[in-house]
């Protein structure tokens, strides 16, 4: 297991997280899952003993039953408080009231106290915002992520599933009041799901943030598990088959399995290991997020660790999923006046 720094924080962590969505078996507003705390607690197990130190979770998951189930397998594996980095998030709706959701300030002081009493710590390592919220201005959320952070409730914030103008705002609007700034974002990012690459990502490197990738096999296509029919129809057991999220080129996962097989063949890992290995291979990742619910799965995932991939596999990945050049970046393209020219440095006055 390698390690990375979280952006540009001191806060290092494995360059694999273990996803707890699938942890609980409570009604979610998201996915249901069935994997109950003996299940969970194994997979965390799993994971530790493989390396991993970052665990990410949500309040709403299994609403809440997640990040408690979370908290119960670090007691019941006696691990010790700074050897895992705990993240988890706030912003998602936790009830039916009119301040049950959002990021204002009201909400998010009152769920960074649910969460961490749901998994049993005086801290969290890494607080996300989980979205974006139209109804509330961003420096209220901002100022409320600050007040926990300076209350001790978090160490480091981040944010999820924003644009790139959105977060660079952000960044300026903490900036200037010398608030805490985001470490990571929280985003989508696939072989075959690549948009994040026309703003995130160059927005991302310049202010460097840490990547953190969610749904990194969109939803299981890229597992290999799936067959995919000419009507662009995914069939097969799991969850994909019957819910059909993250939103995907079904062509597009088509062709980046099709390209992957043979590489996880010659290493004898799963189709997954080689999808979660090239976004270990892009600089823009600090982290990958791994979801699973059973011993297996989570195994398969952990291999891609241990796997470096040829330049020409990279670049055949690449060619699957790059997508075309949009509106304004064919432009600068085109407006490079150095394109083609050597620059050479300035000669000193003598």
């Amino acid at each position: 297991m390698r390690y990375n720094r979280l952006g540009q924080s001191g806060l290092v962590v494995s360059e694999l997280c273990l996803g707890a969505m699938t942890f609980g078996t409570a009604p979610s507003a998201f996915f249901q899952h069935d994997l109950d705390q003996a299940g969970s607690t194994a997979l965390m197990k799993q994971a530790l003993d493989a390396g991993v130190n970052f665990i990410d979770t949500a309040n709403v998951y299994s609403m809440g039953q997640s990040e408690q189930f979370t908290g119960q397998a670090l007691r019941d594996l006696g691990i010790a408080r700074d050897q895992v980095v705990i993240a988890t998030k706030g912003m998602g709706p936790m009830g039916e009231g009119p301040n049950d959701g959002g990021y204002g300030r009201v909400h998010l002081l009152h769920q960074i106290d649910a969460s961490l009493t749901r998994l049993g710590l005086d801290h969290v390592d890494l607080y996300q915002i989980h979205g974006w919220d139209p109804n509330t201005p961003m420096e209220e959320g901002l100022r409320a992520l600050e007040d926990i952070v300076r209350s001790g409730r978090a160490r480091y914030v981040g944010v999820s599933n924003w644009a790139a103008w959105q977060i660079a705002k952000g960044l300026g609007i903490a900036e200037l009041r010398g608030w805490d700034r985001f470490v990571s974002n929280q985003a989508f990012y696939a072989v075959s799901g690549r948009e994040l690459e026309r703003e995130i990502v160059p927005m991302m490197l310049s202010e460097g943030l840490g990547l953190m990738v969610w749904s990194p096999l969109v939803g299981g296509l890229l597992s290999g598990k799936y067959d995919f029919g000419e009507d662009g129809a995914v069939s097969g057991e799991g969850r994909r088959a019957k819910l059909d999220f993250p939103r995907a080129d079904k062509r597009m996962a088509a062709e980046a399995v099709a390209a992957m097989r043979p590489m996880a063949e010659a290493r004898g890992v799963g189709v997954a290991a080689i999808a979660l290995a090239w976004l270990l291979h892009q600089p823009v990742t600090a982290s990958v997020i791994m979801g699973a619910k059973r011993p297996e799965q989570l195994a398969q995932n952990l291999a891609a660790s241990d796997i470096e991939l040829t330049h020409e596999e990279l670049a055949a990945l690449d060619a699957v999923g790059k997508l075309d050049d949009e509106y304004p970046a064919w432009a600068i393209k085109a407006q490079d006046v150095r394109h083609g020219f050597r620059v050479t440095p300035r000669r000193p006055n003598r």
